[in-house]
């Protein structure tokens, strides 16, 4: 990079920073209200901009798809997250009660019962565990200093950590304003820069399997990324950010807006990356776009789009991380913990689990969103459409769906764990009816 990227660059992080040092100089010491939930202050604007920031941390597994396959990446993680997104906003979102709760852990203790709730939180924290964004984000730093994975992995989390437990989720909405902008324009900009530079006539040297989504990709696989998007219905990041809303009107037309502008980056990413499969198929997959962004990028743009690429990381790294500790403090450990250290925690189950999957994204996404998935999506939304659900129902189908997702896991395709898992959860369900009923 050139000394004008440099500036630019550390100038966005210094701006970041700059927001994280306000959100804890306005929060309220003391208010664990303020602390979870900013005090269910968050504006419409505010609630887009984290929401939207929050849920992006994964782009180099997502740009390595849309390298490798194509349209298929539009389909599998994008048109089956929207739908989820919306499905949320409409009908559950009416029944979690935005006003009283903080957690979907918190939720279940107060409607189904406590060993439910510790299940859901321990459960949650799974899913929460940012390992997919320490991976992001260490294949990031290493691109550029050469230090090894583990290395990048460990000084990245260290700066995350740095801020994530300073000023609570205040902080982290405030520096996600930041992020969002940066992130958003610099994605949308490269596919700008493409067309204009390019023209469409790249694009029609690419296979015609990257324009079917259906060719050469099996429907179980296919399927198998719908129902994990689905998970969105129990993601606790969801429930947070509507708890903080300040009304639930809020909330759902927070939603709406941020699917919208989902879409928007999910087709300049996807087309982008496409992009850097027509005029760069010899690159890793792993980080294709991010190289071929900027070997075609001029001097100072450079430097803007690696700070929306790391942007689009820390965002969602720095939210999991927080919310994850809150849910090990608030509802397992009943605030015995103090927040940094929490946080602590999760972070280094995240640092040791990324080294254990060898910086594979998509595995991680496959299996801890298969797993959150078979064990809560069944017995939450029979919980949310039927109103009741005895405590003991909704454990033993949190079990059925964990234990058979990892049998199938273990020792089938792990491309089919998540229909028997799921599969697992759904015959106790009916055959716990006439038990519910009574």
């Amino acid at each position: 990079m050139s000394l004008i990227d440099g500036l630019v660059f550390g100038c966005i992080l210094l701006v970041t920073f700059l927001a994280v040092w306000w959100g804890q100089k306005k929060r309220a010491p003391g208010d664990f209200l303020d602390q979870m939930v900013m005090g269910r202050q968050l504006s419409l604007p505010l609630f887009v901009f984290t929401l939207v920031a929050t849920w992006y941390g994964g782009i180099f597994g997502v740009a390595e798809i849309a390298y490798s396959k194509g349209l298929f990446n539009f389909l599998t993680q994008g048109i089956f997250w929207y739908l989820s997104y919306l499905c949320f906003a409409f009908f559950i979102l009416p029944k979690i009660k935005p006003t009283k709760y903080l957690t979907l852990p918190h939720l279940v203790a107060g409607e189904i019962g406590p060993y439910a709730s510790k299940i859901v939180a321990l459960l949650n924290i799974i899913n929460l565990i940012p390992i997919a964004y320490v991976i992001s984000l260490g294949l990031f730093i290493d691109t550029f200093f050469q230090i090894g994975f583990l290395n990048s992995s460990i000084l990245g989390l260290l700066i995350v950590l740095s801020y994530s437990s300073w000023g609570g989720f205040r902080s982290v909405v405030y520096s996600d304003l930041i992020q969002f902008f940066v992130m958003v324009s610099s994605v949308i900009f490269i596919l700008i820069f493409c067309i204009y530079k390019f023209g469409l006539s790249p694009l029609n040297h690419l296979p015609s399997s990257y324009f079917n989504p259906l060719e050469n990709n099996s429907w179980g696989e296919i399927f198998m990324w719908g129902l994990i998007a689905f998970g969105t219905l129990i993601d606790p990041n969801f429930y947070q950010r509507c708890y903080a809303a300040n009304n639930p009107k809020t909330a759902k037309k927070g939603i709406v807006i941020a699917t919208l502008i989902w879409m928007v980056f999910d087709i300049s990413l996807t087309l982008g990356a496409m992009y850097a499969a027509a005029l760069s198929p010899e690159l890793d997959s792993k980080t294709a776009y991010l190289n071929f962004s900027l070997d075609i990028l001029p001097v100072g743009l450079k430097g803007f789009f690696l700070a929306g690429v790391l942007a689009t990381i820390l965002s969602t790294l720095d939210s999991y991380l927080f919310l994850a500790g809150a849910t090990l403090n608030h509802d397992v450990m009943k605030a015995k913990l103090k927040p940094f250290i929490s946080i602590f925690i999760i972070a280094t189950l995240s640092l040791i689990l990324s080294a254990q999957f060898k910086a594979n994204i998509k595995q991680v996404w496959s299996f801890f969103g298969g797993l959150s998935t078979s064990a809560l999506l069944i017995p939450m939304l029979s919980f949310y459409f039927k109103q009741q659900m005895p405590e003991r129902t909704f454990l033993i189908m949190s079990l059925m769906g964990a234990i058979s997702f990892m049998m199938a896991y273990n020792f089938y395709d792990p491309i089919y764990a998540i229909y028997i898992g799921m599969a697992g959860s759904f015959i106790f369900n009916i055959l716990a009816v006439p038990q519910s009923s009574n």
